[in-house]
């Protein structure tokens, strides 16, 4: 089915177009949603609620704009973001620690698999406390920038300017292997 036919049958609320969307695009859509949301209950939730949002908002797809799946991976992201930044995500997250999510993942067969070996430990043992901080409370549990800032008493333009060298040094790290 090509893209334009997709939009339309969208638009027209066919049953069989929303199918046929499901089937072809679910799983990497599904996949943009895992990528932020580890917790794989969470991120079917957040992946209902947005393929429903596509499904219903499909007026607001401007196909001059780009391609409809950047327009539904964008839903997508924004979702898991969304979700990720609401109060009840944010407090069970944040007590969590770099360790849950360095040293293993669930896979779909819900058996834990070790990740160690992308060196992601190692990488981050280059980087000095107050960077790992940083990047630990960004990337592995959430904070907005202003968030790590207003918690922890540290000056936004100090959590700006931590996050930048860390992502320096892991750079060069990274150039390394």
């Amino acid at each position: 089915m090509e893209e334009e036919q997709l939009v339309a049958g969208l638009r027209a609320q066919d049953r069989k177009t929303v199918e046929y969307l499901y089937e072809k695009y679910s799983r990497a859509l599904f996949a943009v949603i895992s990528r932020i949301i580890i917790d794989r209950d969470i991120a079917e939730e957040v992946f209902h609620d947005a393929f429903i949002k596509i499904t219903r908002k499909i007026d607001g797809y401007d196909e001059t704009k780009g391609r409809l799946y950047t327009w539904m991976a964008n839903i997508c992201r924004n979702s898991a973001i969304d979700k990720t930044r609401s109060k009840e995500f944010s407090n069970r997250s944040k007590t969590n620690t770099i360790e849950d999510y360095v040293y293993g993942i669930e896979s779909e067969s819900g058996t834990l698999e070790l990740v160690d070996g992308i060196g992601v430990k190692e990488l981050l043992t280059a980087l000095n406390e107050e960077q790992r901080f940083v990047i630990e409370c960004i990337y592995f549990k959430g904070y907005s920038h202003s968030e790590i800032s207003e918690e922890h008493g540290i000056p936004l333009g100090t959590v700006k300017s931590r996050i930048r060298a860390a992502v320096n040094v892991l750079k060069k790290n990274l150039e390394k292997i």
